[in-house]
């Protein structure tokens, strides 16, 4: 199955403008010049879409984690506060 020279083309150009972008934009963008390209381009843009968002944090997602090991972190300490009552070690 050979892709014409414009298709390899476009394809490139959207994936190399892929790398300046971040995140969510990412799938919109290339999702959108896949649409363009083809079905075989549309099919890469969802998979680099996903892997930037993947690998981006929002800080949102940053809180949220950040909260829940300051939970963790404090439910341990009650944990260990309750063990030296009882004459354990923590």
């Amino acid at each position: 199955m050979t892709m014409s020279y414009a298709r390899a083309t476009a394809l490139l150009a959207a994936l190399g403008g892929s790398l300046l972008l971040q995140g969510c934009v990412v799938g919109a963008v290339v999702g959108a010049g896949a649409a363009v390209v083809g079905g075989t381009a549309k099919a890469t843009g969802a998979v680099v879409g996903a892997g930037f968002d993947a690998v981006t944090t929002s800080d949102e997602e940053t809180k949220a984690k950040r909260e829940r090991e300051q939970r963790e972190y404090e439910r341990e300490q009650r944990r260990c506060e309750q063990r030296q009552r009882q004459g354990k070690a923590c």
